[in-house]
Order: C-alpha cells, then structure tokens, then sequence
C-alpha cells in the first residue's frame, strides 16, 4: 500500500481537474481526495498500489484537455 500528497500548479481550477483526477483514480482502484485551494492549486491525496499512484503522478503532469499543469510538487508524509 502506498500513499502520496501533491499539489498542482497551473490553470487547474475550472477545467475539470478534479473530477478527472477521481475518474482517473478510481480506474487505477485508488482511494483519491481532490480539492482545490485558495492560491488557485489543486491538492490530491491518493492510496493504493504503488503502481498506480506512480501511474496517477504521471497523469498529474497532463491533467485532462482544458488544463495546463505548469508544476506537480510530491509532499512528504
């Protein structure tokens, strides 16, 4: 079981961005919060297989169609 915290930078609210990502994590069988934040991010934890939470990371970076992802930042714990 894995777990991992991120924050996502760029154009990501009002795209969808949210959404996507459970979509995207529930397809992977991950357990998955989303939620947007005050400076204009969006903030994801996910948990499951270390495969797919490595899989989600890499979707992060793309985002769905209407977003431009400039930064993902991995928090720890």
């Amino acid at each position: 079981m894995s777990r991992a915290h991120w924050i996502v930078r760029g154009h990501v609210q009002g795209v969808a961005f949210r959404y996507t990502t459970q979509q995207r994590a529930a397809a992977l069988r991950l357990d998955c919060t989303v939620w947007n934040r005050p400076d204009g991010a969006v903030e994801c934890v996910a948990e499951g297989s270390a495969d797919a939470v490595d899989e989600l990371e890499r979707w992060l970076h793309r985002g769905p169609p209407l977003a431009r992802v400039d930064a993902v930042e991995r928090l720890e714990g």
